[in-house]
């Protein structure tokens, strides 16, 4: 299954989602945008890392996470075979959603502080 591309710009924070990486450079504030790599930062991994539940016919998903004005996970991210599923997030809110079974499956969150973070439905 192929991973989830993000491109962020170091001036100004913008964050891109890639569908379908061509050949070009990624260009923000007159600088090229960096991949963004899951699971990089050195953060605390068991507080960002998503985890999930098998329930029947579906995985509920949990992010063990803060959710302060400045502090918090912004979005939530399944991506299968044929399709994604997101869920976005603001302060406040429960970083958790529920979404059908998929082996292989790849989950990722994405904190505002710490960036992308990443696990595999087994």
């Amino acid at each position: 299954m192929k991973e989830l591309v993000l491109k962020k710009c170091n001036k100004c924070g913008a964050l891109v989602k890639v569908l379908e990486e061509g050949s070009g450079k990624y260009i923000c504030c007159g600088e090229e945008m960096q991949t963004v790599v899951a699971n990089s930062v050195d953060a605390a991994f068991e507080k960002h890392v998503p985890t999930y539940e098998k329930v029947g016919d579906n995985i509920h998903i949990k992010v063990n996470h803060v959710m302060e004005e400045d502090h918090y996970i912004e979005w939530i991210l399944v991506k299968t075979e044929h399709e994604n599923k997101e869920v976005i997030l603001r302060p406040n809110d429960t970083p958790e959603m529920t979404v059908p079974y998929e082996k292989g499956a790849l989950i990722y969150a994405y904190c505002n502080k710490h960036g992308l973070w990443k696990t595999v439905v087994e």
